[in-house]
């Protein structure tokens, strides 16, 4: 009986294109895209989002792609997305100390453009990769997609004991809704809070870093149209309804407890939150809900201030933006929510 590997983070690579604030986003773009008594509804959303700037691979100050069809916004995807995952990707490797070469499986996920080949096998063919890679591409899991990715990644470690590199990937930028369209205030919500980002972890047998202890996840089918991500025309269009906090608050207190106990440990005993704030109530509540103080979801509020919602990438620059503190957190619980509608939750614990 061999030695079971225990999957291990070894390095995180972030990459964004440039920043833009909400304010310049609003008063450059936003305000004239929404009319009549939609406009101070949008000005109130836009204000409250918790979002002071974002990034944007496709600017709307620079470029209006409101009205491209779906086909042209899914060409300017991959023209986009390619180098942008290069980059994350490449700094992942560094961060590990590994080469393209030595990654045994390569996991994208990606739900805001598609193409084939895609990003697995571009970016596997521009980096080196061996022939003999394996890929997987998660599609359409939206902004949770990063933790089933790594639980993918963390059971190839497992069981082959080889360097598995997992990259979520998201230009939300390009699916900016006609101002023709049928304006509601999940469009308008969706429009004040999401971003572009491309992350990528390269996870390891063993050594320093984060373990990857458990992942694992609820979903309530009854919920499944409180959040969808529709292929329309017009690029993809958002529906996130206003009872997902609520559906939030039924489920996140025992999928934590039951996870923490799994390992003999609870709440108080984590020390390190990285919560996918799809917007300051999913923050709020689950911050209620857990009853960990304010501070304790500190990263995560400062993702959402500085890069907004990214989708599938942002619980990934959280934990980044933990393993970077002053004195990194030696317990992490990970969550993150999505279409299902489902939590998807991992413990992490630091080694070395």
């Amino acid at each position: 009986m061999g030695i079971v590997s225990v999957p291990v983070i070894a390095g995180l690579g972030t990459a964004q294109p440039p920043s833009a604030s909400q304010d310049e986003l609003w008063e450059g773009f936003f305000s004239r895209h929404f009319s009549g008594t939609t406009r101070s509804l949008a000005q109130r959303i836009f204000a409250n989002s918790g979002v002071t700037t974002r990034q944007a691979a496709v600017n709307p100050l620079l470029e209006d792609v409101s009205d491209w069809p779906t086909e042209r916004r899914m060409r300017r995807y991959q023209v986009e997305a390619l180098p942008l995952g290069k980059e994350a990707v490449g700094r992942a490797l560094t961060a590990a100390g590994l080469g393209a070469g030595d990654v045994g499986m390569f996991i994208v996920c990606s739900c805001t453009g598609y193409a084939t080949p895609g990003l697995d096998i571009l970016l596997a063919r521009d980096l080196g990769m061996a022939p003999d890679t394996q890929r997987m591409f998660v599609g359409h899991m939206g902004c949770y997609a990063a933790l089933p990715g790594l639980g993918a990644a963390s059971d190839f470690v497992t069981a082959r004991g080889r360097p598995a590199l997992l990259l979520c990937a998201e230009l939300t930028s390009l699916h900016i809704q006609p101002s023709s369209a049928r304006v509601d205030t999940q469009q308008i919500v969706s429009h004040a809070l999401f971003s572009d980002a491309a992350v990528a972890a390269v996870v390891v047998p063993g050594g320093p870093g984060y373990a990857v202890r458990e992942v694992t996840s609820v979903t309530d089918t009854s919920t499944a149209d409180h959040m969808t991500w529709d292929v329309t025309d017009a690029g993809f269009r958002m529906g996130l309804s206003p009872k997902v906090p609520q559906v939030l608050s039924r489920h996140v207190r025992g999928l934590v407890d039951d996870l923490l106990a799994r390992h003999g440990t609870t709440v108080s005993e984590v020390d390190g939150w990285a919560v996918h704030p799809g917007g300051p109530r999913i923050l709020n509540v689950v911050e209620r809900e857990l009853a960990v103080p304010p501070q304790a979801l500190a990263a995560s509020r400062a993702t959402l201030d500085e890069h907004g919602n990214c989708s599938s990438p942002t619980v990934l620059l959280i934990l980044d933006r933990l393993s970077r503190a002053a004195v990194a957190p030696r317990r992490i619980v990970m969550l993150a929510f999505g279409p299902g509608l489902t939590l998807y939750a991992a413990l992490l614990d630091r080694q070395g």
